[in-house]
């Protein structure tokens, strides 16, 4: 059965354009086209799509506010076609925290004809498709790992470093995780798998809902307490690395795609376990596909301790799945108790946890 697509923007060049680009596919339908909220509010009931793809900048009212009716109300996964300006780009990371599934960038792909974009479009759609929200978040208390290997207990220590994964769904995750890190936390590296045009907003937004500090990495920079590095994506992957005398440090360094991704959550996981061993702690949530499920298992076995979030918090219970079923994950946690299990082993981290 197709996947039922419903295309909202005021443009109609640009509706025109997005259904010509999805025509092309032999698994994806345009049902509906829309000019501005109203009308996508009733071809919606009227339709049932599948995926959404929304237009912020419209006329009455604005994408991100029709993006939380749509949520709140009618939850549908929804596509932000992001326009070109650096407002758009704040604008399309309030959307991804406020539940968009993904982003489609207009000035990466507003020229030329119908399959100018690579199929871009239509992978986003399709990923899309496979988000469900009839689950509401788990309560439960974590759980060791169904089918992992027995472990050592975990160490008493504090960690030297926290190292996060995340896909789909992620930055949302991601916003209400790092909310809960204490200022003073273990330097902690993030891959975030999203465009790399929207990687700055990104860090800006965390850094702006996180107590401590957020910034986009940079080659070379020292890791310090406090302070939390994002993979700026693009042509790099971000690493961990010891410099000598001058200590453990960032790297950004270009090479082929791993895992489907570049950035890799894998690489970056790996070297994680090779410089930090069993002083730091992965933690693998949501996310399409398997990026990150080696390199977790890598750090577990270097004696990290691992974390996977667990299904109902899960917007893709993708990338943590196969970490489980690796029996890469010390514990499954619910997004909203990762924090604390993080910091599990700190009292002074707890202390701020919990507070």
């Amino acid at each position: 059965m197709a996947i039922r697509v419903l295309i909202v923007d005021d443009s109609a060049l640009m509706r025109k354009l997005l259904q010509a680009r999805l025509g092309r596919e032999d698994d994806i339908e345009v049902v509906g086209l829309a000019c501005d909220a109203q009308e996508a509010r009733s071809l919606i009931k009227a339709l049932n799509p599948d995926v959404v793809t929304l237009d912020i900048e419209m006329p009455g009212m604005d994408g991100l506010s029709f993006l939380q009716k749509i949520m709140q109300l009618r939850p549908t996964p929804v596509i932000i076609v992001s326009g070109t300006t650096r407002e758009g780009d704040r604008n399309t990371v309030r959307a991804l925290q406020l539940g968009a599934i993904s982003c489609y960038a207009k000035s990466e792909h507003h020229s030329g004809g119908p399959g100018d974009d690579g199929g871009a479009l239509a992978a986003l759609v399709r990923e899309a498709a496979q988000v469900s929200f009839g689950k509401t978040a788990s309560i439960a208390p974590s759980t060791p790992a169904a089918n992992a290997n027995p472990q050592p207990a975990a160490r008493r220590e504090p960690a030297r470093l926290v190292a996060l994964g995340a896909s789909t769904g992620g930055v949302e995750a991601l916003c209400k995780l790092l909310a809960q890190f204490p200022r003073s936390c273990p330097p902690t590296v993030i891959v975030q798998h999203v465009n790399a045009r929207f990687a700055p907003a990104i860090a800006h937004s965390l850094d702006s809902s996180c107590p401590a500090r957020v910034v986009l990495a940079e080659s070379d920079m020292p890791l310090e307490q406090g302070t939390v590095y994002l993979a700026p994506g693009g042509d790099r992957h971000m690493l961990v690395a010891t410099a000598g005398t001058l200590g453990h440090r960032v790297v950004l360094r270009q090479g082929p795609e791993v895992s489907g991704h570049k950035p890799s959550v894998d690489v970056l996981f790996g070297s994680v376990a090779e410089v930090f061993g069993a002083e730091a702690v992965g933690a693998l949530l949501t996310g399409m596909g398997q990026d990150g499920a080696r390199g977790l298992l890598k750090m577990q076995q270097k004696g990290a301790h691992t974390i996977a979030q667990d299904a109902d918090s899960c917007v893709v219970y993708g990338m943590p799945r196969a970490a489980v079923e690796m029996g890469a994950a010390r514990k499954i946690v619910p997004l909203e108790r990762i924090a604390g299990n993080i910091f599990a082993h700190s009292e002074v981290a707890r202390e701020a946890v919990a507070s």
